[in-house]
């Protein structure tokens, strides 16, 4: 799981650096120059790709999001559940990335229900604005039942996009906390036919009947469950757990712990690992061709 302290010590080196290179040498007149902050500078569209910023009621309010497809043609659509940074430019670009291979996808802003929008630039903006204790009573509200809703009326929304294939199922992946948010999504709806979770926390939650491990018979998802290699470390026993649960669920799942820290496969995360993310990117790209015909 995301560990505070050190994502505050690092964000404080990080942001350290930065104010350093916007002061000196050619990035001091850029900033003189420029008129605007290098983070509010809006990236030129992919070419072959379209996007706009979304909202659409669910039974708890309207949620927002990005949505990014390609321009021409029907394509399976995917939920995107970020990590608890929210959306932001990191995850709209990861978005667009599966957007490139012939996905629909849908950013969605998980904490909706309290405020609407990006909320940090990135991680280290999280890290160092005191995030954790900003979104702490958001986050509380992200229950099973809360996602399940949501998913519900996501999915229903996605079917009625042009461009949007009905014929194909619909895929969802999630970051850290938005690793269990997949299987309850999938839970909610019968649409979504794979599920991947990257360095998700919460998956196997003992006592709990809503525990994701404890749901999968209830969905009719292929799963990615993607575990970081510290996370399994000090949770040695839940790759065996979702495994067994997987198997006995008669559902597909491919479980692996990664060579990769907690965030390895996010861009603004201090444990981004390039070679781990690469990996991981393909295995997604491979369920979805599997499971989302």
């Amino acid at each position: 799981m995301c560990d505070e302290k050190n994502l505050a010590d690092w964000a404080k080196d990080t942001i350290s650096r930065r104010q350093f290179g916007a002061l000196t040498g050619a990035a001091a007149l850029a900033a003189c120059t420029a008129g605007e902050s290098e983070s509010k500078a809006q990236p030129a569209p992919r070419a072959g790709l379209r996007e706009r910023g979304v909202t659409f009621a669910t039974p708890d309010g309207r949620l927002d999001g990005f949505f990014v497809q390609p321009e021409t043609g029907s394509h399976a659509a995917v939920i995107l559940w970020p990590d608890i940074a929210g959306i932001r430019e990191a995850k709209r670009n990861i978005a667009r990335t599966l957007a490139s291979q012939g996905h629909a996808v849908l950013v969605v802003n998980p904490y909706y229900r309290d405020v609407a929008g990006e909320q940090f630039a990135d991680f280290a903006a999280f890290a160092a604005g005191g995030g954790f204790q900003k979104v702490g009573p958001w986050r509380a509200k992200l229950t099973a039942e809360a996602i399940m809703r949501d998913a519900k009326a996501i999915a229903d929304w996605l079917d009625r996009q042009e461009g949007v294939s009905q014929a194909r199922g619909i895929g969802t992946q999630g970051y850290c906390m938005g690793g269990p948010f997949t299987v309850w999504s999938a839970a909610a709806s019968p649409r979504i036919k794979a599920a991947a979770s990257f360095h998700g926390g919460g998956l196997v939650r003992p006592g709990d009947p809503m525990s994701p491990h404890a749901l999968l018979g209830k969905t009719q998802a292929s799963y990615l469950i993607a575990i970081a290699r510290n996370d399994d470390a000090k949770a040695p026993g839940d790759k065996d757990a979702l495994r067994e649960a997987a198997t006995a669920a008669a559902r597909p799942a491919k479980v692996d712990v990664y060579a990769g820290d907690h965030g390895w496969m996010v861009p603004d995360s201090p444990a981004y690992n390039a070679a781990a993310a690469a990996q991981g990117e393909a295995d997604l790209l491979a369920l979805y061709k599997a499971a989302l015909a």
